[in-house]
């Protein structure tokens, strides 16, 4: 579904039943938006939590430090990306690049950081220079994408969460020194065991295990969400060939990244491809334009890449850390 973005703000609130996202225009091409914020930002921040993602579009953004800016004027201080598990690059401060995969490659609908022990309330995208095709970066309200999950199956994660299990193996996947920011090993134990992270070294490397919550509550609005990477980890999204290839060369416990039930148990194939269809029911996608700026509640919206052509450059910052050990009465 292509969204067409209205054409002034007042519209565009009229219109904000179902709007995803919610778009906010410029009263004119090329507004500076530290102009627009200070009176807005109340705005913003309410259909961030109503609708799950706001986007800004035809303002003159000022670069990435006014990008910055307006991270700080809606959100505060912007994070260090820490826990990695895709490559990017630094473009400046905490501002980066989005993941640096082929763009040939889909990245599939997730949460950022929904494996970790905290995470980033809020995310922002902005668009330094557009795609020539595709490119989209599609959204999927994940309270919906709970309701349209199979009710016994809902209930089977509830009770049972879910598990990563992460390789660090030369020649697979991000290196552990740039996954967790330092070269120190002693150094990686300590944030593992503060962040509910099992750390194991092994002949091939270092393997994490972390079990964590498949359903949480919203610490704003309340409202429960399919908040996790269980399918996003999971080998078999990868792709059919690429799966069959790594299963080929290597048992699923050895796999760079793979997702099971809290416990420990096999995840069924076919019970992933069910939460894949339940993403994929849910997922919507407009055309980025120069200078648009996306903001995300990452725990009301998943976000994914299209594959693209010709030169894409969006660049991302995090906002508002949230910790699930600090607030435990959020998790269903």
């Amino acid at each position: 579904m292509t969204m067409n973005p209205s054409d002034s703000p007042a519209h565009a609130d009229s219109a904000a039943d179902g709007a995803f996202p919610f778009v906010l225009s410029a009263p004119a091409p090329g507004v500076p938006v530290a102009e627009y914020l200070p009176g807005t930002r109340p705005l913003i921040r309410e259909r961030l939590r109503d609708n799950g993602a706001v986007l800004l579009r035809g303002f003159d953004i000022g670069g990435v430090d006014g990008f910055e800016d307006v991270v700080r004027a809606v959100s505060g201080e912007p994070l260090t990306y820490a826990e990695r598990s895709s490559p990017r690059s630094t473009i400046k401060g905490k501002v980066y690049t989005s993941t640096d995969y082929p763009p040939a490659e889909e990245i599939f609908l997730h949460n950022e950081n929904s494996y970790q022990a905290d995470w980033p309330l809020t995310l922002f995208f902005h668009c330094v220079q557009a795609p020539d095709t595709l490119g989209a970066t599609p959204l999927a309200d994940t309270r919906r994408v709970l309701a349209g999950i199979d009710p016994a199956v809902r209930e089977e994660f509830a009770a049972r969460g879910w598990m990563v299990v992460r390789n660090f193996t030369e020649g697979f996947g991000v290196p552990w020194q740039q996954a967790f920011n330092t070269d120190d090993p002693s150094e990686v134990v300590a944030y593992c065991a503060r962040n509910g992270v099992e750390a194991e070294w092994t002949a091939g490397g270092l393997r994490t295990r972390a079990r964590r919550k498949a359903v949480h509550r919203h610490p704003v609005t309340g409202e429960p969400v399919w908040f996790n990477h269980t399918a996003f980890f999971h080998v078999t999204t990868l792709g059919e060939d690429v799966c069959g290839a790594l299963r080929e060369m290597c048992p699923d416990e050895d796999l760079p990244t793979n997702t099971y039930y809290g416990d420990g148990k096999v995840i069924p194939d076919e019970l992933v491809a069910h939460l894949r269809d339940c993403y994929r029911a849910e997922q919507r996608r407009f055309d980025w334009q120069l200078d648009d700026v996306l903001l995300i509640d990452n725990m009301l919206a998943a976000h994914a890449r299209e594959p693209f052509t010709g030169p894409r450059r969006i660049a991302v910052a995090m906002a508002e850390p949230f910790s699930a050990v600090q607030n435990s009465d959020t998790l269903v």
